[in-house]
């Protein structure tokens, strides 16, 4: 059994880096974006 268990973590190690070939590395999450004020040009204010 201890030899099933090492041989299931061996195809889960090149599983991933399979998936980290093809995709690249695992993604990490965006940013928060911070909205900026943009001036409105018909009545010369801000948005």
């Amino acid at each position: 059994m201890d030899q099933i268990e090492k041989i299931i973590e061996k195809i889960k190690e090149w599983t991933q880096k399979l998936v980290e070939a093809l995709a690249g590395p695992q993604a990490e999450p965006e940013p928060e974006l911070i909205p900026i004020p943009v001036r409105d040009r018909r009545n010369g204010g801000y948005r």
